[in-house]
């Protein structure tokens, strides 16, 4: 059972990970940022901006198919590995732990609304109240 579980899983990933996802900001925000960014923001290794201001991290739910292929993808971690990685960070005080929402909607809702926030959804449900700072 156990390996027909990681068997669906691989391939929820494989599918998910072709969505082309994109990571967005406030237009009043960061104009782009670079692969390694993002992984930093993402695993809480950075916690400011390019433009020096604190970055407001918006994450879909723990356990969320599409937050796991998007970590896949960027961070290279699993999610066992994330919430380990920010459980010490937020332990220690070295970070605050990514907001976490439902919906692709409700992340760019969080982004529209705060010039330091970043999230990433799928590239077709970006809409006008936001900008593309990256694309996978």
């Amino acid at each position: 059972m156990k390996k027909i579980a990681t068997l669906a899983l691989v391939s929820l990933m494989s599918f998910a990970a072709n969505a082309g996802y994109v990571v967005i900001g406030n237009p009043a925000g960061v104009d782009a940022m670079s692969d390694a960014e993002v992984k930093q923001l993402f695993l809480g290794k950075k916690t400011q901006l390019a433009n020096g201001q604190p970055a407001k991290i918006i994450e879909l739910n723990d356990g969320n198919a599409d937050r796991i292929a998007f970590h896949a993808a960027t961070t290279g971690r699993s999610e066992a590995q994330l919430q380990s990685a920010w459980s010490r960070l937020v332990f220690t005080g070295k970070a605050e732990a990514p907001t976490q929402v439902a919906d692709y909607t409700a992340v760019i809702n969080a982004v529209a609304a705060d010039a330091n926030a970043i999230g990433y959804v799928d590239e077709s449900a970006v809409d006008g109240s936001v900008k593309v700072l990256i694309k996978y």
